[in-house]
């Protein structure tokens, strides 16, 4: 035991396995080339991402591009993913616009400095795997509550208003379009500012869509965000643009963390670490995935990819960044572009990085509203059709799982629907659990003897825990006090029974016990032995011996001896308990 305990202290104490480490580069020229090309491609297709998720967090562009560069490379160095790409994100950005609506931009970097150091624990104490605990309904529906979010979160930029704060996303978008339609024609006579606003962002839409039909080489958001920016600036059309964005990365501060300020955004900080955990955790195992159908050996190590998120949050939080997730989208392009080892996400890091010194001028031309059409096709992207059609004709509790997740996600919170979908998952996991645990009266082996109907033999399968016990034990109770079985019984019979004089629980079959399962064992056994019904336990498992022992079940036996391993011995035993019948 002591050993066990010693090996389990020292794997938590080393930590030499959640560092970088030489195997994580291939060098070689081939590896090297898949790897430049397929960066280059992130690169080009999260700089729009980037922007937009920026804006729609209410932090701004800049951070966008700041957490891209910053995040993106120190995820890759230190994360636990070889193909994993990091960054700015729409479920990040869904968190954080409450957030800075309630504690202003100047909040951001605080929480995110947190929630960094919140996700860095969280690997150090190795808790990658909670993710695995998830259910997929509720992954799901988690997913498309965010879609959903990020769609309507854009509904402003789309008309061309400036979005409220302090409401609900989906009462925000509605009186958006209120607004617009209501604001009239502009005074030279010209189109309404929603009309060119809306214009862009079906320009933007029609050529996502489109392109990759006839051109799936070429990055389609990053076209389609130029197209519109260069024929924007050829009709003069009056929408809203990004602005000036600044042409260096900003120098490192450390944002003021006094105690009054730390207590007010703790909770925002582990609603935000609690998403960074998940999500980037979610998008390593994408990956995983989808490298291995590719043929691609690609593996994760989830308690070294919280160590990088925590890191790669905590840069980004001292250079004025939001706080970053493994994304799966970007992820997904990475994988598919080729990427063989992390080189390919920090390359993507560094063409952003490019942008920002070389291009921030052009970039600060593109309409607002282009970039709320690519979210909102993004959005679309997010889960297919073919998934939510998947979890609704699965099974009823699966899909009341999906709907309830995805609707408290749009309608309350993003943390309150993860732990309610997991509430609903574990009801009825449960529920399942318990309808699984049964109890059979079987028939005594080998050749009947006289007096055999007073010996009863339950063979208990199953769980007995506390969704369950209360079950199992009225059913034991009822053929022994010669009740009438009901439907549903153990046999089902509609007959009076005998009274017995010998009960023999046989528990070989019992795949789990808890506590509250142990003592109502015990309290039958008490209940039984106190009616002068003997009874005698067969095959208890060397996993639940110590459980039962504590709840006090060997001290409720008549005898020591009435513990058996084999069953004919504890059968031949109940006979000799079983009175003689009488005689004239």
């Amino acid at each position: 035991m002591r050993a066990r305990l010693t090996a389990a202290v020292r794997e938590r104490v080393d930590i030499r396995d959640l560092m970088p480490s030489r195997a994580d580069y291939d060098l070689r020229p081939r590896t090297l080339r898949s790897d430049l090309l397929a960066g280059i491609t992130v690169g080009v297709v999260a700089l729009p991402l980037a922007l937009a998720f920026g804006v729609s967090s209410g932090v701004g562009p800049a951070a966008g591009l700041v957490t891209a560069v910053v995040a993106g490379i120190v995820a890759a160095v230190f994360g636990g993913s070889n193909l994993q790409v990091s960054g700015p994100t729409g479920a990040m950005a869904v968190v954080l616009a409450p957030i800075v609506a309630q504690h202003g931009v100047g909040s951001v970097a605080l929480v995110t400095l947190l929630a960094g150091a919140l996700v860095l624990v969280c690997g150090l104490l190795r808790l990658g795997r909670v993710v695995t605990y998830i259910p997929w309904p509720v992954v799901e529906g988690f997913t498309l509550g965010i879609a959903a979010i990020i769609f309507l979160q854009q509904v402003p930029a789309a008309v061309g208003i400036a979005a409220e704060t302090g409401h609900n996303t989906l009462v925000t978008a509605v009186r958006s379009v209120g607004t617009a339609l209501g604001s009239g024609s502009p005074a030279d006579g010209g189109l309404p500012t929603w009309v060119w606003t809306l214009g862009v962002v079906a320009v933007v839409a029609a050529v996502m869509l489109l392109l990759p039909r006839v051109a799936s080489a070429l990055p389609a958001s990053l076209v389609a965000v130029a197209l519109v920016t260069l024929l924007a600036g050829i009709f003069d059309a009056p929408v809203p643009r990004i602005g000036e964005l600044p042409s260096s990365l900003p120098v490192p501060v450390l944002p003021d963390a006094t105690p009054d300020a730390v207590r007010d955004l703790v909770g925002a900080a582990v609603a935000v670490a609690a998403l960074a955990a998940i999500e980037s955790l979610l998008s390593a195992r994408v990956a995983a995935t989808m490298s291995g159908a590719q043929g691609r050996t690609a593996t994760y190590h989830p308690d070294r990819e919280l160590v990088g998120q925590g890191f790669a949050s905590l840069a980004s939080g001292v250079f004025g960044g939001i706080p970053a997730t493994g994304a799966i989208a970007r992820t997904a392009v990475n994988v598919r572009s080729g990427a063989r080892t992390r080189l390919a996400a920090v390359v993507h890091a560094l063409v952003i990085l490019a942008v920002i010194y070389l291009a921030t001028g052009p970039v600060g031309h593109i309409p607002l509203a282009a970039l709320a059409g690519v979210l909102m096709v993004t959005s679309f992207r997010m889960i297919g059709a073919s998934t939510i059609r998947s979890v609704l004709t699965s099974t009823w509790p699966d899909a009341l799982t999906f709907v309830v997740t995805a609707v408290i996600t749009v309608a309350f919170d993003l943390i309150d629907a993860v732990q309610i979908g997991l509430l609903v998952a574990a009801f009825f996991a449960l529920k399942a659990v318990a309808g699984a645990a049964a109890v059979h009266r079987e028939p005594l082996p080998g050749v009947a003897h006289e007096g055999d109907e007073r010996i009863a033999l339950f063979r208990l399968e199953g769980a007995m825990f506390f969704g369950a016990s209360d079950r199992i034990l009225s059913e034991v109770t009822a053929i022994t006090h010669g009740e009438r079985a009901g439907p549903g019984g153990p046999e089902d019979e509609p007959c009076l029974r005998e009274p017995v004089d010998v009960v023999i629980l046989w528990l070989s079959h019992l795949q789990l016990v808890d506590a509250t399962g142990a003592r109502a064992l015990a309290d039958l056994v008490l209940e039984l032995e106190q009616r002068d019904v003997t009874v005698l336990v067969k095959g208890i498992q060397p996993q639940h011996r110590k459980l039962l022992e504590a709840v006090g079940l060997n001290r409720m036996l008549a005898h020591e001896s009435h513990l058996f391993t084999d069953l004919p011995a504890a059968v031949e035993h109940a006979r000799s308990h079983v009175p003689a019948p009488l005689t004239a």
